[in-house]
């Protein structure tokens, strides 16, 4: 076994002794707010209103970004959740400077370019939290549609770069391919790209704060 799966293997049983309670709810719960399904974009046809469906296809949308498996890296602190019950992380662990950690225990210390499914540690290559003007827990679906389409708090981007980085970034699609113990979000990452695109093209409206 590698270096980095014995650390890995490590981390796992750190976290199934410190923080059983967290994967113990983990299992077969149903996540907050969130079903299986995503309603297809054609389904919203008949609303004739522009504004009317652009609102409606957001709110569809929002299953997945109020989704344990967005919320938990969007944290309105420094300490990132787990878990469908969105327990705080258990060990203890903090943002950091720039999301990826604090000084000698940063997130790839435990989490590697993959899922480790034996010590149930998830996985990405790029995996950090969102940027604290990021942050959606506890955040209305209005507010955190504000967040997406200004600049300032984005990461600079317009909504037609939102739209790729959420098709594209690896992390993002790793919410539909979480490992055991996870419920992963609503419906597929196609079929939330294909609602935000189509909230996209019909103006791109947020729902009230």
């Amino acid at each position: 076994m590698s270096r980095h799966r014995l650390a890995a293997a490590a981390a796992g049983a750190i976290i199934v002794l410190t923080g059983a309670t967290v994967q113990t709810f983990s299992q077969g719960t149903p996540p907050a707010g969130g079903g299986d399904e995503l309603r297809p974009v054609s389904s919203f046809a008949g609303i004739a209103d522009t504004q009317s469906r652009s609102l409606a296809l957001f709110q569809e949308a929002g299953k997945v970004l109020k989704h344990p498996r967005c919320v938990n890296c969007h944290p309105a602190g420094d300490r990132p959740a787990q878990g469908d019950r969105m327990q705080p992380h258990q060990p203890v662990v903090v943002r950091g400077k720039d999301g990826h950690g604090a000084p000698g225990l940063a997130c790839a210390t435990c989490h590697g370019r993959a899922n480790f499914d034996p010590a149930r540690v998830p996985g990405d290559p790029h995996w950090h939290l969102a940027p604290i003007s990021m942050a959606w827990e506890g955040k209305s679906l209005g507010s955190i549609c504000n967040q997406l389409k200004d600049p300032r708090r984005n990461g600079n981007r317009d909504v037609a770069a939102i739209l790729k980085h959420v098709l594209t970034d690896s992390l993002v699609r790793w919410a539909w391919d979480p490992g055991p113990g996870r419920t992963p979000a609503p419906g597929s990452n196609a079929e939330f790209g294909a609602l935000l695109q189509a909230w996209a093209d019909t103006g791109a409206h947020c729902p009230a704060p």
